[in-house]
């Protein structure tokens, strides 16, 4: 079963706003549509992809991005799927919640990864966490990062406190939560961060940059922590719909 492109009923319902919208959603672009394509282009998929997969057309995608939509529960559910999230993260249900304050699944397994999976899952961009030692103590800091190579990269100010990793021992986390379904997965990189002082190689990671620093400033020493051990876990509860499924 398709969802309709914007000649059909599915937009008429969207653009004209006629009647209940399904499931009572009623969402403006600045929702669903900006986090549909946020999410869409972070994990690197076109809409054509993303349509066939959640079982639409790329008119109808394009509709919901760029207007006042209202879709159908089930294209709701599936495009959840396709974009590895949840429908309360698309619809803006979880923006002000802290993660991790679901209840546990029902017999979850907890799956050990392999570094390949481990890495995939990182997706080459994201927000993460650096864990290093300063002044004898641990500290941790949220970053945005980059991965390539099998390194695991980020910016930060010259000569500020995490530029003082360079030379250390460090570990990177990064971790995914569905809440609606209790699921989800973390991934540890642990090596020995340095500076990245070669201009090419600077060039390199300017370009693979998915989007400057959230926290924004002046940020332009890039700090690069090989990936010497990787671990990941991922939390599965059997007979969820799609969860659990490693990225394609």
């Amino acid at each position: 079963m398709t969802e309709q492109t914007p000649s059909g009923g599915e937009t008429a319902r969207a653009g004209a706003h006629a009647g209940a919208p399904d499931e009572g959603l009623a969402l403006s672009r600045s929702d669903l549509g900006r986090r549909v394509r946020a999410r869409r282009e972070a994990l690197g998929l076109s809409r054509e992809a993303v349509a066939e997969r959640a079982g639409s057309a790329p008119g109808y995608l394009q509709y919901l991005e760029d207007h006042s939509a209202r879709p159908s529960s089930g294209l709701l559910l599936r495009l959840a799927h396709v974009l590895r999230t949840s429908v309360a993260e698309l619809v803006g249900g979880t923006a002000e919640l802290p993660a991790g304050i679901g209840r546990a699944g029902r017999h979850p397994e907890l799956l050990v990864l392999s570094a390949a999976e481990s890495l995939s899952l990182l997706d080459g961009h994201g927000v993460g966490r650096i864990a290093v030692t300063r002044e004898g103590a641990p500290a941790i800091a949220v970053v945005n990062y980059t991965v390539r190579d099998r390194t695991v990269a980020f910016r930060t100010e010259r000569g500020g406190p995490l530029a003082a990793v360079a030379g250390q021992e460090a570990a990177f986390e990064a971790d995914h939560l569905d809440e609606a379904r209790s699921e989800g997965w973390s991934v540890l990189v642990t090596g020995t961060a340095r500076e990245v002082t070669e201009e090419a190689e600077a060039r390199a990671w300017d370009a693979a940059e998915f989007s400057a620093p959230w926290a924004g400033g002046d940020r332009p020493q890039w700090i690069a922590l090989p990936a010497e051990r990787v671990t990941g876990r991922r939390i599965r509860v059997p007979g969820t719909s799609g969860g659990g499924s490693a990225p394609g």
